[in-house]
């Protein structure tokens, strides 16, 4: 036999598993005298390496199983543990303060098939690739993922990866490591406190309002950042002032010269009242105007950075109306993967949970071939945008951005539902726009003054004049002001020499505004900027308060309800700590020094709990010595003619025989302010929208129609004769155009 006819046939059989063994054999008696010993044992350990070599990998979605597996090959078995399998009990607070605050965990109720079939192939595998999510929480799910396996005898390693692409996932496996056990204490930490929070503070709400509440340590702190807002909403005075521009003709065009209302050419006025604004037109009867000053100038927009998942959320809100819960569910859908037309299951987008603005050098590299290739030289950004905020930025891992930046929003939108679509086509412009020049603009400054240059007039307009990174994207905060400003380019140059015709004033009235009511984008912001929380847990604290109707939603604001108000109340009583912003921000911080080695985590949790024990002794002790009785109401049961009493129910306050379980009547509770209606003299009482946001409107509605946001005093305004309404620590008159203010009485 040929000598050459072993290197012909071997890869053949090798490619057969179930042949290999008897095959070797074969090839061995056959060839003996042609290949030599090393040849041979090269062979046999490569195909004895084939039979035997079984790689077990565990991620945490069963989303990624079938994509993973197609990259990783025939020698590896990929399964999904569904999330946690293990966590305290739901019956206990599941830890020992006694014992050195020794957590205690069991295995999830459910996850017992999933342990039992991990199990079973575990014991078959060679090696076991941990690869849950690449944060905190996936580190953790990790670490109980080889204790409820009892991995101890095995080759266990743990892998990450940043996208769910073939190359992502195989490096990963070159770059294996032991599980992090800071990263994970950090998270047992986080685990604790919140359950410390949680368990001990919960079942206090279901004495004091009812059953079914929850206060948490994030959520609490969430729930008093929107009251106080609420509260300063309430409070507010609005102040007038007037706005006064000019308009001018220029010779030889069409087009007249619209000009602002600056003071003087010293200083800046605000026009404050309309005797203020009819002292300038006055002095400015008769006027004749002239160019003062031009000033010609560039200036540059900056090139947003990618998004993370706070900025993602926050423009996905905005740009798309998406709740934060929605976003994160699509983004992990993006993540995790697509099956897209000709290429199977890919990820399309890196990991979702970041606060990092990183991106990887191959993906720079990536991008700025790409922006050379489509845009031109001059639109790749030569130097990488970062983010400058003096905060600590968690840098596990990149930015959200797309896996392939040639695969482009219109080429893959057959392959995508209309939502995915547009959060993709948003994180691709995002991060486009990111590795992109900035926008230049061409400016000029107009100043004009009246013949005695005591009062000036000026005038802002500018151009494109290099398009940059918004030939791809703009923000949505942004998009009414950029097309704004495309719109202020003089018409023609502008000097000292320009002859100007005055034509006339334009004038109007305004009053400042409240702040604006919270919604999901800002809430977000919020958070973020205090340092509460982290990025996995903004959706789910929203989504919390919003589900125990603690905050509605309307027009996507964010509303404080009664039942918020009095949790919130609560909290701040009995526990200003937990509550407390700063104080909530340093145990971030804490949980971040426990991931970095430098705190012991054991040391914080004993720290924290003895104070919140205490607390809530304190609290437990105060509500045994007041007994919170149901209020009695004036309406009568129809039933059995006993006084009805006020009950709170998930959707707040309603009326109740106190004669339970003999008499079961119940009834709409109408609260009574005390006030008559300014229109018809009936009782003006507290209600609210379906939405559970509160107001206070008319008894006799429909057939009155008398409404207000804030409450009736059932005083009347000196000036006007309307209403007057408690604005803080002042009543305001409910007539818009009067300005009525009075202190209130002691």
């Amino acid at each position: 036999m040929d000598c050459g006819y072993s290197s012909a046939i071997s890869p053949i059989l090798l490619r057969h598993e179930n042949l290999l063994a008897s095959s070797l054999i074969i090839v061995y008696s056959h060839l003996e005298h042609c290949i030599s010993d090393d040849m041979w044992s090269k062979y046999f350990e490569f195909g004895l390496e084939f039979i035997m070599a079984k790689y077990l990998v565990i991620v945490e979605s069963p989303a990624k199983v079938k994509t993973i597996k197609k990259f990783l090959g025939s020698n590896y078995e990929v399964l999904a543990s569904n999330g946690h399998v293990r966590d305290m009990p739901k019956s206990q607070l599941g830890f020992d303060a006694e014992n050195d605050y020794e957590p205690k965990y069991i295995t999830i109720r459910g996850k017992g098939d999933v342990l039992a079939k991990l199990r079973k192939e575990v014991k078959k595998a060679e090696r076991i690739y941990l690869a849950t999510d690449p944060d905190r929480e996936g580190e953790a799910i990790s670490w109980h993922l080889s204790k409820a396996l009892k991995l101890e005898d095995k080759k266990v390693y743990r892998i990450t990866f940043n996208e769910i692409t073939k190359n992502a996932v195989k490096d990963s496996l070159k770059n294996a490591r032991e599980i992090d056990m800071d990263r994970v204490d950090a998270q047992q930490a986080r685990r604790m406190l919140d359950r410390m929070v949680g368990y001990r503070i919960s079942p206090l709400l279901w004495v004091k309002v009812k059953r079914g509440l929850s206060a948490g340590r994030v959520q609490s702190v969430a729930l008093r950042i929107i009251c106080d807002r609420e509260a300063e909403i309430n409070a507010f005075i609005p102040e007038e002032y007037w706005s006064l521009n000019a308009e001018f003709a220029i010779a030889g065009e069409k087009k007249p010269l619209h000009a602002k209302y600056y003071g003087s050419p010293e200083r800046r006025v605000e026009i404050k009242s309309e005797k203020q604004l009819n002292g300038i037109l006055s002095e400015l009867k008769d006027a004749s105007y002239s160019v003062a000053e031009v000033k010609k100038g560039e200036r540059i927009k900056k090139s947003p950075l990618p998004f993370t998942t706070s900025t993602l959320q926050q423009e996905a809100s905005k740009a798309l109306g998406f709740s934060t819960m929605k976003t994160m569910r699509v983004a992990q859908q993006l993540y995790e993967g697509i099956d897209i037309k000709g290429q199977g299951t890919i990820g399309i987008i890196t990991y979702l949970r970041t606060d990092s603005t990183r991106v990887s050098n191959e993906a720079e590299q990536t991008a700025e071939a790409y922006i050379k290739k489509i845009y031109g030289d001059d639109y790749a950004a030569a130097k990488t945008p970062e983010k400058k905020d003096g905060k600590k930025i968690q840098d596990a891992h990149e930015a959200i951005r797309p896996t392939e930046i040639e695969m482009t929003p219109a080429s893959l939108k057959a392959s995508l539902a209309r939502d995915q679509f547009r959060l993709y086509q948003l994180i691709w412009r995002r991060f486009v726009a990111s590795r992109m020049n900035p926008a230049k603009y061409e400016t000029t400054s107009v100043r004009i003054d009246n013949n005695t240059a005591t009062h000036r007039f000026t005038v802002a307009a500018s151009k494109v004049i290099f398009d940059g990174f918004l030939s791809v994207y703009t923000e949505e905060d942004e998009k009414s002001g950029a097309e704004a400003e495309t719109k202020l380019v003089l018409a023609k140059s502008i000097d000292k020499k320009t002859k100007l015709k005055f034509n006339e004033f334009e004038y109007q009235q305004h009053f400042t505004q409240p702040p604006s009511h919270y919604t999901e984008a800002s809430l977000v912001k919020a958070l973020e900027e205090l340092g509460i929380g982290r990025p996995s847990t903004y959706a789910p604290t929203i989504t919390t308060i919003m589900g125990r109707r603690y905050v509605i939603k309307e027009d996507k604001n964010l509303y404080i309800t009664e039942l918020g108000e009095v949790v919130n109340r609560m909290m701040n009583e009995a526990f200003p700590t937990i509550v407390d912003v700063n104080f909530t921000a340093n145990l971030e911080a804490l949980l971040d020094g426990i991931e970095e080695g430098a705190v012991n985590w054991k040391t914080v949790v004993k720290n924290f709990y003895p104070d919140l024990d205490e607390a809530v002794k304190i609290a437990e002790k105060e509500l045994a010595e007041v007994e919170i009785a149901d209020e009695v109401s004036e309406e009568i049961c129809e039933n059995c003619g006993r006084n009805m009493v006020i009950k709170y129910g998930p959707h707040g306050k309603f009326l109740a025989c106190p004669g339970f379980p003999d008499c079961r009547n119940t009834s709409p509770y109408l609260e009574k302010i005390g006030v008559g209606c300014p229109r018809c003299n009936k009782d003006i009482i507290v209600k609210k929208t379906k939405k559970g946001r509160r107001y206070y409107g008319c008894i006799a509605n429909p057939e009155c129609d008398f409404m207000v946001w804030q409450k009736p005093t059932g005083e009347k305004c000196p000036a006007c004769g309307d209403v007057l309404l408690e604005k803080g620590q002042k009543l305001a008159c409910a007539n818009s155009n009067c300005l009525t203010l009075i202190e209130k009485k002691d």
